[in-house]
């Protein structure tokens, strides 16, 4: 059965738009109705793993509004939205901003410390510790937030944070010092392990600085000083 409506006022014509787009939203939703009740296996599977990938996707957008704003300053909508998602959807993957929080600084921590072994793997022992020292003090670090280390962006708040927060940031915390303990080949891994101690913290704590003080050349000393001795060790 077809039938024909004559719509050509302006009025009309905006009647024809929403025509339009009830019938494409119709056809779409008849269509995947369709799909589910031959294979509804496949459509859940497949609604589960798009249900995992954004979730994904909204812990990497999460991680980086906080960096970059602060958890306080980063409300859910805005991360959502950095997501590209509405604030609606966020209780279907997680049930509140402190679980996120927790996820998203194990995800960047995850990320730093993959990037600093991968650097640090292309070297010597010796080497490998300056070039992450190197890395992680560098003036690109310091100037772009939102891609580094959680520990010296959110550390302050972290401390303040619910238990599991504070757990996923010392599991940072101990992954950091885990790699660079790994660049103390010839010594006891003791030794290696209380060396690790040190240079994380110092890192830390001079990339913090180094963001805080309104000088720049202050916060360039206190990038290279650190990272001169930091190497020495």
């Amino acid at each position: 059965m077809s039938f024909f409506v004559s719509l050509s006022g302006p009025g009309d014509r905006r009647i024809k738009r929403l025509l339009d787009i009830y019938m494409d939203v119709n056809y779409h939703l008849t269509s995947q109705a369709r799909v589910c009740d031959s294979k509804d296996r496949n459509c859940m599977r497949k609604s589960k793993q798009e249900a995992a990938v954004t979730r994904q996707h909204i812990i990497k957008a999460a991680a980086e509004e906080f960096r970059k704003n602060g958890i306080a300053g980063t409300g859910l909508s805005d991360l959502m939205a950095a997501a590209g998602l509405t604030h609606g959807g966020f209780y279907r993957h997680f049930d509140s901003k402190d679980q996120i929080v927790a996820e998203a600084c194990t995800a960047a921590a995850e990320s730093l410390v993959e990037q600093l072994a991968a650097s640090a793997s292309k070297k010597s022992p010796q080497r490998g510790l300056k070039t992450i020292v190197e890395k992680y003090l560098s003036a690109a670090h310091r100037d772009e937030p939102a891609d580094g280390c959680p520990l010296a962006a959110l550390g302050s708040e972290m401390a303040r944070a619910d238990e599991a927060t504070r757990a996923a940031a010392t599991e940072a915390f101990l992954k950091l010092v885990n790699v660079i303990a790994a660049q103390f080949g010839k010594v006891r891994p003791d030794v290696a392990r209380r060396r690790a101690l040190i240079v994380a913290p110092a890192m830390i704590g001079a990339l913090t600085m180094a963001r805080i003080v309104t000088n720049s050349e202050l916060s360039a000393a206190i990038l290279q000083q650190t990272e001169k001795h930091l190497t020495n060790l």
